[in-house]
């Protein structure tokens, strides 16, 4: 094989016989390489800001939500230290947290918001989630158990008109009954902090009360609704559910967050796929166009396979040496596009703002959207999938060129030299 190898390597640097001008690669060539080159490029830094827009969604609803939790089937959860004292004892639990859910509604002069109502202990939720870094004004400490103070997201706060320091009232859907008729359960409360998650659902519907209010205001004496658990590495928390359900009593189970948001995350992936695919399409492209290079290749080569094949070359090794010719051209366009893309990847927090300044653009408004800056997560099994996918392509773009090569008949092209 060494003698194709050699053969097809000067042919890549080799001046076309009928060019007009200098120079050692054809435009056509050069072109294609660029082309293969831009396409790979392009692929590793779409990847790469769609894993970074992925990791920081997923960080965001963590923040919020909880890696897993210890639910009843019953709805109340009695004793819930023993269940949380039973989860930290596996290495992979960091803290455990009790919480109330409820729903209620927020009435503010004539403004009326339902509101999903999570009750908590300050001290043990700041180790469970990442409220504290989510505050815009007043901290989880100020939640003191008797005073009755709330936490309101951003949104749902610009919604009832409502600021730090004034009072809310909330209205439970569990009514009291009197013999004159149900009415329902009305409590004042006073906002003491507003949060800014970034995920409109719960910016907008979620609001944050002491665990020990919460238990008062639905009734609910020692339970609580469940137990949050955080874990040291979050994708292990599917196979951490499974084995903690079956320690469990048949009224308890365990969910983790690829259950309650897998359709979330299952359609940020697929989408992550289709890109991906729609991308690969124009490496595609760009490698096919190799395909004409080749095959002006070959008919300006004519005469020197015609030779090569007199002097002893089978048709395989002309076949050959067109496949490298072509391939080497193709590594040429998929190492450049690489460094390209992995510099462009890791530096994309600097060179988005500088496009952004120099011409007066905005890519991501940041008062419409809640991640404004493109983030970016430079994940190498992807260089490496986009890499073989695009060399494949490559190759497979070589083989009909070389193989109309290797079917050259000596005679006939050696007739007219």
């Amino acid at each position: 094989m060494k003698f194709p190898l050699l053969v097809g390597l000067r042919y890549v640097r080799a001046k076309r016989r009928n060019a007009s001008g200098g120079g050692f690669i054809s435009f056509i060539s050069f072109a294609s390489m660029a082309g293969v080159g831009l396409g790979v490029m392009a692929l590793i830094v779409v990847l790469s800001v769609m894993n970074g827009f992925q990791e920081e969604l997923r960080n965001r609803i963590l923040g919020v939500a909880s890696h897993a939790q210890i639910v009843s089937f019953e709805g109340d959860l009695r004793n819930w230290q023993t269940y949380a004292s039973v989860a930290t004892r596996r290495s992979e639990v960091v803290a455990a947290a009790p919480f109330i859910q409820q729903q209620a509604m927020f009435s503010m002069d004539q403004s009326v918001r339902g509101s999903v109502i999570r009750g908590i202990d300050p001290v043990l939720e700041d180790k469970v989630a990442d409220f504290a870094r989510f505050m815009k004004q007043g901290v989880l400490s100020d939640l003191r158990p008797g005073e009755f103070g709330v936490i309101l997201g951003k949104e749902l706060a610009g919604a009832l008109g409502v600021r730090v320091g004034e009072k809310v009232t909330l209205i439970a859907p569990q009514g009291l009954v009197t013999p004159a008729a149900v009415l329902p359960r009305l409590k004042q409360f006073r906002v003491v902090g507003i949060f800014e998650a970034g995920m409109f659902e719960y910016d907008s519907g979620l609001a944050l009360i002491h665990i020990q209010d919460a238990q008062t205001l639905y009734q609910m004496g020692e339970g609580v609704s469940g137990v949050r658990l955080r874990l040291n590495d979050l994708f292990k928390a599917r196979q951490l559910a499974a084995t903690l359900s079956a320690e469990m009593p048949q009224d308890v189970y365990v969910s983790d967050w690829t259950q309650s948001h897998a359709n979330f995350f299952r359609a940020v992936q697929m989408e992550k796929t289709v890109m991906f695919i729609i991308l690969s399409l124009i490496v595609a492209v760009a490698a096919f166009n190799i395909v004409s290079a080749l095959v002006m290749a070959v008919q300006d080569k004519k005469a020197d396979i015609a030779i090569l094949r007199t002097l002893g070359a089978s048709p395989l090794e002309v076949m050959t040496i067109f496949i490298v010719q072509g391939a080497t051209m193709g590594m040429i366009g998929l190492g450049a596009g690489t460094f390209f893309g992995v510099l462009l990847a890791k530096n994309i927090s600097t060179v988005v703002p500088w496009i952004e300044k120099t011409f007066g653009v905005q890519f991501l408004a940041k008062d419409v959207y809640y991640i404004s800056d493109l983030p970016s997560q430079l994940l190498w099994g992807d260089v490496l999938g986009v890499l073989a996918v695009a060399f494949v392509l490559t190759v497979i773009a070589t083989l009909y060129p070389s193989w109309r090569a290797s079917r050259i008949n000596p005679a006939e092209a050696l007739r007219y030299e």
